[in-house]
């Protein structure tokens, strides 16, 4: 399996790397960043709708899918002769820790798997006030009250 970086920052250092985003053995894919998701476009031909699989495990969005070929099925080769058309099982995985991943959509047509991914809000910082009770609880821990001690009389 390959290594794995969220999508923010996994494009930009390989943009220009034909090496990254290539291999012989898997399925190609573009990613787009749009301003509120990211675009995943697969290229999946002669691939059933049913036979394409997109599965969630945490942050791992696995793309699987599988293809049979006509004469593995019915005559092993018979008249062939010469079978190059792919078949089998692929698979491609992506770190979707930046997605908001409850919102991911697919869909396929014309041997085109198209997947929004949209990217999660950033979080806003949590903002509050804390109460000063009186006495300081932090200014001698011997002749500080507890806050609990606050509340009711104090018995010596």
């Amino acid at each position: 399996m390959k290594t794995m970086m969220p999508f923010e920052r996994v494009f930009a250092p390989f943009a220009k790397s034909d090496a990254f985003f290539r291999t012989d053995e898997d399925f190609r894919v573009d990613v787009q960043e749009e301003k509120d998701a990211y675009r995943l476009t697969a290229d999946l031909p002669g691939f059933a709708k049913e036979n394409i699989h997109l599965d969630l495990k945490g942050d791992v969005l696995t793309l699987s899918a599988e293809r049979h070929s006509e004469w593995e099925d019915s005559d092993k080769k018979g008249n062939y002769l010469r079978c190059e058309r792919s078949f089998g099982q692929y698979s491609r995985s992506f770190d979707v820790s930046g997605v908001a991943t409850e919102g991911i959509e697919a869909a396929y047509e014309n041997g085109v798997l198209c997947v929004k991914l949209p990217k999660k809000l950033p979080r806003q910082p949590v903002t509050r006030r804390i109460e000063v009770q009186e006495p300081a609880i932090t200014v001698i821990p011997e002749k500080c009250a507890e806050p609990s001690d606050l509340q009711g009389e104090k018995s010596e």
